[in-house]
Order: structure tokens, then sequence, then C-alpha cells
């Protein structure tokens, strides 16, 4: 049985999105991709349960599924 949480367990959630957004300041599209990439791989790790990261992987991509059907660095 899975542990994953997806519901905001944070006492403040604004609070995080705020320093998730201040991280990306300033930043290239390339090199806001690759914090994206090294935070997903920190907290994984930190994680360190495989079958609730594959969880979480297989929910974020769920979210995905009513966006439009682009290729990434596709252009219309």
């Amino acid at each position: 049985m899975s542990q994953l949480h997806t519901e905001s367990r944070f006492a403040s959630p604004d609070d995080f999105y705020e320093q998730l957004i201040d991280a990306h300041r300033d930043l290239t599209t390339e090199q806001s991709h690759a914090l994206n990439a090294a935070l997903v791989l920190l907290l994984a790790n930190h994680i360190g349960d495989l079958d609730i990261v594959g969880e979480a992987l297989n929910h974020a991509r769920a979210t995905l599924q009513d966006l439009p059907n682009t290729p990434s660095g596709a252009t219309s």
C-alpha cells in the first residue's frame, strides 16, 4: 500500500510556492528545467522509496492528460 500524500502538507503552501518561484527567478528556460530536474532527483532521493516515487511520477504524468499533446520544443 502506498504512502503517497497528494494533499498539501505545508502549514503555509503559499510560502512554499513563493520559494519555488523565487528559485526560478532570472533563470533561462534551460536553467529552469535543470533546476526542476535537480529538485526532483534530490527529493526522490530524500524519499528513498521507489514505489512511492513511481506512484508520484505516474500521478504527475496523469495531470498532463488535459494539456495539448505537443512535444517539448515543437512549434505550432
